[in-house]
């Protein structure tokens, strides 16, 4: 089991986690074509190395974070408050 550092509680089992999306990607605008956002739902750079991601800490303080990973080792590299 792995262990993410939630900057309000401390170190938290990930199972309390909740995984939203690529910290990177912006919401694409009301109105959209269908393609567009089948696009932005969908499609995902799927990269190796570090990757900043959008977690929701669920079962603790309910607050959005973001955290650093790198996504071969899985190993934590950051985390810090954030707003979705």
């Amino acid at each position: 089991m792995q262990s993410f550092p939630c900057p309000y509680c401390g170190p938290r089992d990930e199972t309390e986690f909740l995984y939203q999306t690529d910290a990177g990607r912006t919401r694409p605008a009301r109105g959209v074509s269908d393609a567009d956002w089948s696009r932005y739902r969908f499609f995902r750079r799927n990269a190796k190395g570090a990757a900043a991601e959008l977690w929701l800490h669920a079962a603790g303080c309910g607050r959005y974070i973001v955290i650093e990973r790198d996504t071969l080792t899985h190993a934590v590299i950051a985390s810090k408050g954030a707003t979705p």
